[in-house]
């Protein structure tokens, strides 16, 4: 297994950089917050560069990480300050077992923004996309967002998004709750794990993402956050109308196909004033690993068109 290679590059405002038990999922240094009511939340900063800081969020599955934005961080760090948010409950940051809500990951990405103590640009992906478009409701200092095939543009898709729909995901999060190790046991097994990843792949799995997916799903608590997603309690019911329609910041959306979100509200979201969608093609849910020449064409004109 090959490791990477740790920057280390003192970021201001973030404290004392964080020693885990899990190997780095990027470079740069990572740090702790500590998110009241809640417990440390990991942040990796480069603070290299110049420019707006670019904060990244990834998505919420059985076994997501900082890694899954890992092409996005390596395209942009050294050129701008870039940040990588792990959500309460993954990757280094802390797993308590207690209730995981939308309020507790919108307020994660508004303690970092709050850190900061300045504008940035976000880039989020799938469900993390709803947090981030929440908080951006919440801070001014989110100056634009990014999403990469994002959630909540659709009718609901599978049976994590439907219970949601249904009733809040509360039934299914009680039986799920009620067989949680041996599940999650199962899922976080390296077969289900590249099961899972291989419909966002047009071609084949990464390795690297399968391997530190199986790392990180071994983490002590790993269970608990992964619990109320499966359940839906972390989507937001009618995103479009709650979240999306209500943003008044610059917005792009890079999609194409997505086994997990459909885009049926899509060119409804495009038409409204400072937003817009760009289709990165033959790509299945994660654009970024397939065609990240392609998406970061499309960042850097979007960010050129709003400075």
């Amino acid at each position: 297994m090959q490791f990477e290679t740790t920057v280390t590059v003192s970021s201001p405002g973030l404290g004392v950089p964080t020693v885990s038990s899990l190997r780095p999922a990027l470079g740069g240094q990572r740090y702790s917050l500590e998110l009241p009511g809640f417990g440390p939340v990991n942040v990796y900063a480069d603070s290299r560069g110049a420019g707006r800081p670019l904060i990244l969020t990834h998505s919420v599955n059985a076994a997501a990480s900082a890694y899954e934005m890992k092409p996005v961080w390596d395209a942009y760090a050294g050129t701008r300050p870039v940040y990588a948010l792990e959500w309460p409950g993954f990757g280094s940051s802390a797993r308590p077992d207690i209730a995981y809500t939308r309020d507790l990951m919108t307020r994660s990405l508004l303690l970092l923004v709050a850190q900061l103590g300045t504008d940035v640009d976000v880039v989020s992906m799938s469900l993390g996309s709803e947090f981030a478009a929440r908080a951006a409701l919440q801070d001014p200092r989110i100056r634009s967002l990014a999403l990469l095939s994002p959630s909540g543009l659709g009718t609901p898709r599978g049976s994590t998004q439907q219970a949601n729909a249904d009733d809040g995901g509360q039934r299914l999060y009680g039986t799920l709750n009620r067989f949680g190790t041996p599940l999650y046991a199962l899922l976080r097994t390296r077969p289900v794990i590249e099961l899972f990843l291989n419909p966002s792949f047009r071609g084949p799995v990464n390795v690297g993402l399968i391997d530190y997916a199986v790392e990180t799903s071994r983490q002590p608590g790993a269970k608990y956050a992964p619990l109320y997603f499966i359940s839906g309690q972390l989507f937001t019911p009618d995103a479009y109308a709650d979240l999306y329609s209500k943003l008044t910041i610059p917005t792009v959306v890079l999609y194409d196909k997505d086994a997990f979100v459909n885009f049926a509200r899509l060119p409804e979201f495009a038409a409204l004033p400072g937003k817009s969608a760009v289709r990165i093609a033959d790509t299945d849910g994660l654009p970024h690993w397939e065609k990240m020449l392609d998406v970061k064409v499309t960042l850097d004109a979007f960010w050129r068109a709003n400075p």
